[in-house]
């Protein structure tokens, strides 16, 4: 057991995974204490948070929302940051060791850059870290000699087979998908199908990017990518099998032959707080996997003709540069088209190849994501069917 706590800043802490981790948090009963907090614009929740928490500092990213944040703290004696700059200086404070980026979008790149280069231990769920800056940022935590530990349960997953296993050793990584509420259904109920459909997932409890990425399967497109830079394999030697029970996480297939799995419930505070206290394992009261109650578990190979975001990451990765980045900006901004019933269902993937068929990939700077991010969301709405 540690001499003290380890000291932790939340950035996306009113989000789905920030407000679980928060959870493991409590659960942990003083083995890991929150000094800093951000959120995008829950003004409310966040000063909540920081009082619960008894943080020392906080930051809201919508600048637009520090008022409301101030109002709400009142007197509270701490420091109260906005903006991209001030999510930079709460993860590069001193008083943190490891910093849980779990914000959205390509706004995430830079304070995980910034933490990297404080030195901190980093717990990652955002994918567009990795997605979009991949190369950057694995360069950057090895000059440093930080750790990156992936909060995706697949990724998390992996990372756990993976421990001292020689590379040379891995013959393939094995990432499992639920497939989503569309896993059984027919192109023409897909051609059909709601944002109250596709929102229906049949295991995980999910923000709305997040569940329609999982009814497309462009999550696993990303994850591809993602391993790909976390664990320097190859696409080639990644496959994704669809298990509906989301009981095994991921596998790793060694070059003889022998497979190693991760189970556990579908539950993502068990990869958030084997992130937080690794490689330490203790029990906090979370539910415990009984495999004689869980059932049959199945895999079967996802049908890329109803599914073909695997394939077009695949290319983007191949293609290189911006190019992932302009793949998951124009996913993001489709997603949202569809979920303002203003694209269908199938039109996401259609239109996510359409953007990234204009698009020239250059090398993938911090400069160049953002831009090529933004780029890409403004002309997603601007091809889109109905004109944007």
């Amino acid at each position: 057991m540690s001499a003290r706590p380890t000291r932790i800043a939340v950035l996306g802490s009113t989000g789905s995974i920030g407000r679980q981790t928060l959870d493991v948090v409590r659960r942990l009963h003083g083995r890991v204490r929150v000094v800093g907090l951000a959120a995008h614009r829950n003004a409310d929740l966040l000063a909540a948070q920081a009082r619960e928490f008894g943080v020392r500092r906080v930051c809201i990213s919508d600048a637009d929302a520090e008022a409301r944040l101030r109002a709400a703290l009142g007197s509270c004696d701490m420091t109260i940051d906005s903006g991209l700059d001030g999510l930079a200086r709460l993860a590069a404070d001193d008083e943190a060791d490891t910093v849980v980026v779990a914000v959205a979008g390509a706004i995430g790149i830079r304070p995980t850059h910034a933490a990297i280069e404080a030195g901190k231990t980093i717990a990652l769920a955002s994918k567009e870290v990795l997605v979009a800056a991949g190369d950057a940022t694995m360069a950057l935590a090895q000059r440093r000699g930080v750790a990156i530990i992936p909060i995706d349960s697949e990724h998390s997953a992996i990372f756990q087979c993976l421990r001292g296993a020689d590379p040379t050793h891995v013959d393939r990584l094995i990432l499992t998908a639920s497939g989503g509420p569309f896993r059984d259904k027919t192109l023409d109920d897909m051609r059909a199908a709601k944002p109250e459909d596709a929102l229906n997932h049949p295991t995980w409890s999910m923000g709305g990017l997040v569940t329609i990425n999982s009814a497309t399967l462009m999550n696993k497109g990303l994850e591809i990518i993602e391993a790909c830079r976390l664990f320097s394999v190859p696409t080639e030697r990644i496959d994704v099998l669809v298990h509906p029970q989301s009981i095994v996480h991921s596998l790793v297939r060694f070059v003889d032959g022998s497979v190693l799995a991760q189970l556990g419930l579908p539950d993502m505070r068990l990869p958030i707080q084997y992130a937080l206290l690794f490689p330490e394992r203790v029990a906090t009261g979370l539910p415990l996997l009984d495999l004689a109650q869980c059932g049959p578990l199945t895999f079967a190979e996802p049908d890329h003709s109803r599914f073909p975001a695997i394939a077009i990451a695949r290319r983007a990765l191949e293609a290189g540069g911006t190019m992932p980045c302009v793949m998951n900006a124009a996913n993001e901004a489709a997603v949202e088209l569809f979920l303002k019933r203003r694209l269908p269902f199938l039109g996401i993937m259609e239109l996510v190849q359409a953007v990234m068929a204009r698009h020239i990939p250059c090398a993938a700077t911090y400069d160049s994501v953002l831009e090529a991010d933004a780029w890409a969301r403004r002309e997603t709405t601007a091809i889109a069917p109905d004109g944007g």
